[in-house]
């Protein structure tokens, strides 16, 4: 069962793509899905909020007879951006002392039936 993601932290990514430099939607969208499973009609909404938010800005650049529309970063962006930085490592380092320090003791080893020291002692 895949995690859930949140609005907080697809806003924080959608930052993050956007901290590399100015893209378009279905550019952002592509980013996105080498980390999270995400459409562009979830995208959109997304991008309008943080736009809303002050966080993002958009323009237009003329692509092969059409424009395209292109979002970047404002300096709020950059703040919201390093804020959502800081939290993610916090919160990150809090999971895994949950998720991965409980699987480094032998007792869960055992349980789920793997070798260690004190198994093969009996």
């Amino acid at each position: 069962m895949p995690f859930q993601i949140g609005s907080t932290l697809l806003d924080a990514c959608v930052l993050a793509v956007l901290a590399n430099g100015d893209a378009y939607g279905y550019r952002l969208t592509q980013q996105l899905r080498q980390v999270v499973d995400i459409s562009e009609s979830t995208l959109y909404p997304v991008l309008r909020r943080l736009q809303k938010d002050g966080a993002v800005q958009s323009y237009d650049q003329p692509f092969m007879g059409r424009n395209r529309r292109y979002y970047r970063l404002t300096e709020k962006g950059v703040q919201m951006y390093g804020s959502y930085q800081d939290e993610w490592i916090d919160f990150r380092t809090r999971i895994d002392s949950v998720m991965l320090n409980s699987i480094l003791l032998p007792e869960n080893r055992e349980k789920a039936g793997e070798r260690t020291e004190e198994n093969d002692k009996i």
